[in-house]
């Protein structure tokens, strides 16, 4: 068998292995990794209906509590309705900081509405980024309460304490403060604190005995989310969406909706650190409590096509005319590696990397030294390609050498093939002997180039989850990285610099070989169309600089460049 067909037969099994992959993965409840389907878009429940609350009888009492985004029945298995105050009104709070434009409901204290100001709608660049929301068309909501007896919950109608609403010039930070009536001889009071550039959310949640007897509350922080696909998400690549568990036992869970309506979700009952979240492309939401303070993390199905995930903490018993406090952070804004890792162990992992986070991590942290330099993004980019061709130049070396020694002795194969084309046993015979005496292994040009695969794949995987890359600009018609070239320039460019590749690799002997070398990168170069044009940059980076590292390895060895050009006759 000649060196070009084991390279075809490679690359036959490698494709397969992608294939066999995909199906592994939805075999086992994923979502597809390289082919995804885009899953059928359901409704959530919408504001001002009630929500399918799940009742004692079918729910254990020690369960986490549902949570219902949409008004109406009470979402704490096991507790009654509470009634709300006769005095207290509803109503929506709107707050703007530097980084927010925020809506908390008086209804249980909840933040309901959460518009980045710093980030752009990938839809609609004129609008900002809406990443919490609960409208008709979709639920993405934060809320806390109280179980554990009939205590304020996110249902119970709180009074607003009167104060600003805009963090002014000058100003740090800006807080507002909710005020629950007293319900089971319990009164809660909620105050969330928003910092001058933080993405992290204090919540403060003051629980006061103004019964007669002991109480012994649990206090639950839950977000709860549609499991639709996120607005402007690309179909085209799969990157997961959905409720996410850490904790220093299991490390990171990511769990499907489906495993949740299944009851197929495995997570710790008991931690005393981790958080949980609610993750997307680019964006995540988080509970954090302090590191000792026990947690019991949830998942649940609230109502239709509506999920929540949380934790609860108990607070002990609490003696009449006493209080506690627990402290939380809610973590909602952009998955920036850096400053995640700062916020909490561990949440920089909502920027999920799969089994190659060994390798992103380095590379991200790489790229992103390389954008303090720089200063832009997709030069960047460029930057960290090229110092990985440099990292790899002695192994690319050896394959390029590899080819070039092929390539000088492909006249004395051809001419052998056509001599003893009758005859293919003797024929392979003669080119092993051939090999063996030109010191040419022709698997020599493939080894060294599979060892970098999964590099490349690493870095593949942080240009496609790197919300830096959203909305950044390279040059001229770039205007972001994220999103596909809008004159298809970049992936024009990409499939001519494959081709050329091609070109400049030896002749395969055997026609139909010859065809199908040619029409491989033509049909892999359809999906560039449709990738950002980030990770086009990137691949177009690598082919430009592996043909002219394989130009240059050719003239030293003796073999002039030439292109090899098919015959489709």
């Amino acid at each position: 068998m000649n060196d070009i067909r084991r390279t075809i037969l490679w690359v036959i099994f490698g494709f397969s292995m992608v294939l066999l992959w995909d199906k592994w993965q939805l075999h086992n409840g994923n979502k597809a990794t390289f082919f995804p389907t885009t899953p059928a878009v359901t409704a959530p429940a919408a504001a001002g209906t009630a929500s399918g609350a799940t009742g004692a009888a079918s729910v254990p009492a020690s369960t986490a509590p549902v949570a219902a985004a949409a008004q109406g029945a009470s979402a704490v298995p096991g507790q009654p309705a509470p009634a709300t105050a006769p005095a207290a009104v509803r109503e929506r709070l709107e707050v703007k900081t530097d980084l927010y434009r925020l809506t908390f409901d008086s209804e249980g204290g909840s933040l309901t509405h959460a518009e980045l100001l710093q980030h752009a709608d990938m839809t609609d660049k004129t609008r900002n980024f809406l990443l919490l929301d609960e409208s008709a068309q979709r639920v993405y909501v934060a809320q806390t309460g109280l179980i554990g007896g009939s205590f304020p919950t996110h249902k119970t109608v709180m009074t607003a304490v009167p104060g600003p609403r805009e963090l002014k010039d000058g100003q740090d930070e800006l807080s507002i403060r909710f005020e629950s009536p007293s319900q089971g001889g319990v009164k809660l009071v909620k105050t969330w604190t928003i910092k001058r550039g933080a993405y992290d959310i204090a919540a403060k949640h003051e629980v006061v005995n103004t019964g007669s007897t002991a109480v012994s509350p649990q206090l639950y922080l839950q977000l709860v989310r549609d499991g639709n696909k996120p607005p402007g998400e690309s179909s085209f690549y799969s990157t997961f969406t959905g409720p996410a568990v850490f904790t220093e036992a299991k490390k990171y869970q990511k769990v499907e909706f489906k495993d949740i309506e299944n009851g197929k979700v495995d997570i710790p009952k008991d931690s005393p650190n981790g958080y949980v979240a609610m993750v997307q492309h680019y964006f995540a939401t988080a509970w954090l409590l302090a590191d000792g303070v026990q947690r019991e993390p949830f998942t649940r199905k609230v109502d239709t096509n509506l999920y929540s995930v949380g934790m609860l903490t108990a607070l002990g018993a609490i003696e009449p005319g006493q209080s506690k406090t627990v402290d939380a952070r809610l973590f909602a804004g952009p998955q920036v590696e850096t400053m995640m890792e700062k916020l909490y162990p561990g949440l920089e992992l909502v920027k999920d990397y799969g089994w190659l986070t060994i390798l992103s991590k380095p590379l991200y942290w790489l790229l992103d030294q390389l954008h303090k330099l720089l200063n832009n993004w997709g030069w960047s980019i460029v930057a960290l390609v090229l110092l990985l061709k440099i990292a790899f130049y002695w192994l690319n070396a050896k394959a390029y050498a590899s080819m070039a020694k092929m390539k000088a002795i492909n006249p004395k194969i051809m001419e052998m093939r056509e001599r003893l084309k009758d005859k293919p046993q003797q024929m392979q015979q003669e080119m092993m002997r051939i090999y063996r005496e030109e010191k040419v292994n022709p698997m020599g040009g493939c080894f060294p180039i599979m060892i970098q695969i999964p590099v490349f794949i690493a870095l593949y995987w942080v240009l496609l989850s790197s919300v830096e890359m959203r909305n950044a600009p390279w040059i001229g018609w770039i205007h972001d990285l994220s999103t596909p070239d809008p004159f298809f320039i970049l992936p024009l460019l990409m499939t001519a610099s494959s081709l050329l590749q091609t070109a400049l690799n030896p002749a395969p002997p055997d026609p139909m070989q010859a065809k199908m070398m040619w029409f491989m990168p033509l049909i892999f170069s359809v999906m560039f169309f449709f990738f950002p044009a980030g990770l086009v940059l990137y691949w177009l980076t690598n082919n430009i600089l592996s043909i002219a590292q394989q130009w240059l390895i050719n003239t030293r060895m003796g073999v002039p460049p030439q292109f090899n050009l098919p015959s489709f006759k």
